[in-house]
């Protein structure tokens, strides 16, 4: 009896050994990769013809493409704001980039993201994640701003942060500390964010690149040399993820912030803002497949922009989804039910988990997509300022409400016809959506979002009415 208990003791080790292994597995590593400024068009498998992302081609060939992805702001600290939180970047008054303390002031805007509200790689950490941060930040601009660790990361190096480890924008810095990250934590679930600077200006292109691409003049020569490093970063994540053998339980999302930067004139050939050295907006000549607006628009050449997520035990392969309307605030409930993570009781999610349309389902979106962007440079406000889309429809209207165009995005992609004549019903269908959200929008930030050096009895701001501002 005593020899039979012996050999079904040994038996049974390895069994708890492999369902502790299968347990593990369970938990998938994230990995979201964040590029700056690149247009739908600017991927060789979107139709462009000069620009090459053998890489990120690959990514849609073993993965999932979708068409109608767009962020929540033609700008970039919004953006990431609305990735970061789950929710609409006016929420926090959010509604600008970061750039110093006194043009927050004058837009209305906090100094920095509220680190007592959500951020998603908090939840990551408390679920058992190592998490990390690398490359840009800019969620906030100030010289007490809190450091990215307060926002739940274990580990971060980045540019336009605190500055705790300030890592240059050239080269692929970034890149060398996620990869080291991956190596370190290959045993655990990992969360990283990886948030490239191509293809923002200042442009640093490289050497190698410059000589693959000399046979195109000048702007677009370096324009493809900085999509080819932007492209080549995600491959070297990829070809590490295969060579440790843990490719199967990745998700791996690629995606960027906003639209094309516009073309520069020629005496925007240098980068001149802040003394900083490299290539000007001349050479920024990215390509929105067609759409019409780019970098600060709310039109679709502003904010749909490319998303490409690849998981092989669970997305299937080659899949270009064009009915799924996806937006960046569905990130977080997406990456949450990715890790079997519930969310906090008290937390409104503005997006929903896109987990149906991750395994090749159907996806119908409930709630509505909404948009505010405070921008301009000689007018008081850009046009269009606001916007909502709700089943197929998106409207965008001005900033006093009186404007508006109407599309239905189903059926015309590229927003070519305005239906505002021929659908009045849709238009104040969609108006009251929009008027409603923005009743429930804050008057001001938080003033725990503001540095010591703001004025503390600034006059508040006004719903809908926009300071004229620098962008």
């Amino acid at each position: 009896m005593k020899k039979t208990i012996i050999i079904l003791f040994y038996l049974l080790i390895p069994i708890g050994i492999h369902a502790q292994t299968e347990s593990n597995k369970q938990k998938p590593n994230i990995i979201f990769i964040f590029a700056d400024d690149w247009g739908y068009g600017d991927l060789s498998a979107h139709g462009s013809s000069w620009v090459k992302t053998p890489n990120i081609d690959k990514m849609i060939s073993e993965g999932m493409d979708f068409a109608d992805f767009t962020v929540n702001s033609p700008v970039c600290s919004p953006s990431r704001v609305a990735v970061m939180t789950g929710q609409f970047p006016a929420r926090q008054s959010i509604h600008q980039h970061f750039q110093g303390w006194k043009a927050h002031e004058k837009r209305g805007m906090p100094d920095w993201m509220d680190p007592n509200g959500m951020s998603f790689p908090k939840e990551f950490q408390k679920a058992g994640y190592v998490t990390a941060h690398f490359g840009k930040w800019h969620l906030g601009s100030a010289p007490d701003m809190p450091k990215e660790s307060a926002y739940g990361y274990d580990e971060y190096a980045t540019f336009n942060g605190s500055k705790n480890i300030n890592i240059p924008k050239a080269g692929s810095v970034g890149v060398d500390y996620a990869e080291d990250f991956i190596k370190r934590n290959k045993a655990k679930p990992f969360l990283i964010n990886l948030w490239l600077h191509e293809a923002h200006t200042a442009h640093y292109p490289l050497l190698k690149f410059m000589e693959e691409f000399d046979n195109l003049d000048d702007k677009k020569q370096v324009y493809a040399s900085i999509i080819a490093e932007g492209d080549e970063a995600v491959g070297r994540i990829m070809k590490l993820l295969e060579e440790l053998d843990i490719d199967e339980n990745t998700l791996v999302v690629f995606s960027t912030d906003n639209g094309p930067e516009w073309e520069g004139t020629e005496e925007e050939k240098q980068h001149k803002e802040d003394d900083e050295e490299g290539l000007g907006k001349y050479y920024s000549v990215g390509e929105t497949g067609g759409l019409k607006g780019q970098k600060r628009s709310l039109f679709a050449g502003g904010i749909r922009v490319p998303f490409v997520a690849k998981w092989p035990s669970v997305i299937p392969k080659g899949i270009v989804d064009k009915p799924s309307s996806v937006t960046a605030v569905d990130l977080l409930p997406t990456f949450f039910e990715v890790a079997g993570i519930e969310m906090p009781k008290e937390y409104q999610p503005d997006g929903e988990s896109i987990m149906s349309a991750f395994k090749g389902e159907n996806f119908e979106r409930s709630k509505p997509i909404f948009w505010e962007w405070r921008g301009g440079t000689s007018k008081e406000y850009t046009w269009p300022s606001m916007g909502v889309q709700d089943h197929g429809w998106k409207l965008v209207v001005d900033v006093e409400g009186k404007k508006h165009e109407l599309y239905n995005i189903k059926k015309d992609w590229k927003e070519e016809h305005n239906l505002t004549e021929s659908n009045p019903k849709k238009v104040e269908e969609l108006l009251s959506l929009l008027t409603d959200w923005k009743k429930t929008l804050p008057e001001e930030p938080a003033e725990c979002c503001l540095t010591a050096a703001r004025n503390k009895t600034k006059t508040p701001i006004k719903k809908g009415k926009v300071k004229k501002v620098k962008d």
